[in-house]
């Protein structure tokens, strides 16, 4: 074969590989890995629906151990899950212990301890179902339903990396005064015939309380991660200054990313990829206000970033706040397991599977429909954005395939 057949040839052969792997990443089942994410993608389908009021009957150990023991360096939870309904069922329905004014922080939450020990934390309800956040992506009061809608998604996008949440509504009169702090109880009061409380936090204010509807108060219950992961908190790289007129270096610098690759924990290992993963996550959710994030204590950068405080999301259906993805198209890499994972779910799959999953929740409807759709929309700017670095940066830079599984521990 002459050198110009054989160049013509290699060239060929080139074109074809790259479209292969476009074609598979997009759906189709042809590499081992892609078949491997459809099975992942069809166990997570299969799951995906709980039943109400499931009850641990194969074992002698509490919800809260069986949970304990799903915890690892990568994920909160693993990918199956039979025990998932009867935990959340646990998490909704025990008895509280004791209530306290909630960690530090800058918003409205109370540490509540459960029938057997288990600390968890409530977020109680700000606004209605319909309500629009208006101003900055990152204004207004948390959200709780978005805390419990945020858990479900990680569900759905095979994360596994959000502690697990469910709704709940609670007495005040009858199951948290009787058990609360004098902390706490000093932040009661009434207005009308409603029983409030402003907690302590930096923006708790007397003015400006969490009421229930008389004595009944709904909110959402975070389980309590186990005192044997203790957590690490990190700047986020890409943070918002929060300061007027003062941009943050990624908000001007077009090469931003390739400082951060050279920082630790970012110059190798898992975590950039996780930081790209949580700006996917962020997105669809509208969740502009991630600063900081936890990972474990002692990790190495080998830990995932943890999805912890996802209640400034599902705010403003309306907005989509395209800078959270900066990692990403700055970056231009994301997980191959991602990307195939983004794929499965368009054309209005990912916001019918929330809608499956968020049924079994006691507050539900969790989200207003308008969420929901904003949902649909954002997944398809997310895979634009992704296929505009494929098409400058190549497939190959691009999808990264990265299938870390540290042992269970």
């Amino acid at each position: 074969m002459k050198l110009k057949q054989r160049v013509v040839v290699l060239v060929a052969v080139l074109l074809l590989l790259g479209l292969a792997k476009l074609f598979l990443l997009d759906g189709g089942e042809g590499s081992a890995a892609s078949r491997r994410d459809l099975r992942a993608f069809r166990k997570m389908e299969a799951g995906l629906s709980l039943s109400r009021g499931a009850r641990l009957t194969h074992t002698l150990q509490s919800p809260w151990e069986v949970a304990g023991q799903w915890v690892g360096p990568r994920e909160v939870y693993p990918e199956e899950t039979p025990e998932l309904a009867a935990v959340l069922t646990a998490l909704g329905t025990a008895r509280v212990e004791r209530a306290d004014v909630g960690y530090k922080g800058t918003q409205l939450k109370a540490l509540l301890v459960l029938d057997g020990g288990q600390k968890v934390v409530f977020k109680p309800k700000r606004y209605s179902r319909d309500y629009m956040v208006e101003g900055e992506p990152y204004a207004g009061y948390d959200r709780h339903n978005a805390e419990v809608a945020a858990f479900h998604l990680d569900r759905i996008l095979g994360f596994r990396r959000a502690p697990l949440v469910v709704g709940r509504f609670v007495n005040l009169r009858t199951e948290i005064k009787p058990v609360a702090t004098d902390q706490l109880l000093s932040t009661f009061l009434m207005q009308g015939n409603n029983s409030c409380f402003y907690g302590k936090c930096y923006y708790c204010r007397e003015s400006e309380p969490a009421c229930a509807e008389g004595e009944n108060m709904e909110g959402s219950l975070t389980l309590w991660l186990p005192d044997v992961w203790p957590l690490q908190k990190h700047r986020h790289p890409w943070g918002r200054t929060y300061r007027e007129g003062k941009l943050a270096r990624w908000e001007y610098d077009e090469s931003y990313c390739d400082a951060v690759k050279k920082m630790p924990p970012y110059d190798a290992g898992p975590r950039l990829l996780d930081v790209i993963d949580t700006a996917i996550f962020d997105y669809l959710i509208g969740n502009a206000d991630r600063h900081h994030y936890e990972s474990f204590q002692d990790d190495g950068g080998a830990s995932m970033l943890i999805l912890l405080d996802n209640a400034k999301s599902f705010g403003n259906a309306a907005l989509d706040e395209r800078s959270i993805l900066a990692s990403l198209y700055q970056c231009c890499m994301v997980r191959m397991s991602t990307w195939n994972r983004l794929n499965l779910l368009r054309a209005g799959a990912l916001s019918s599977a929330m809608r499956q999953a968020l049924t079994f929740d006691p507050i539900n409807p969790v989200l207003a429909e308008p969420h929901l759709a904003a949902l649909d929309r954002r997944l398809s700017g997310v895979i634009a954005t992704i296929r505009q670095c494929v098409e400058s940066q190549g497939p190959d830079n691009t999808l990264i395939e990265d299938r870390l599984n540290l042992p269970h521990s």
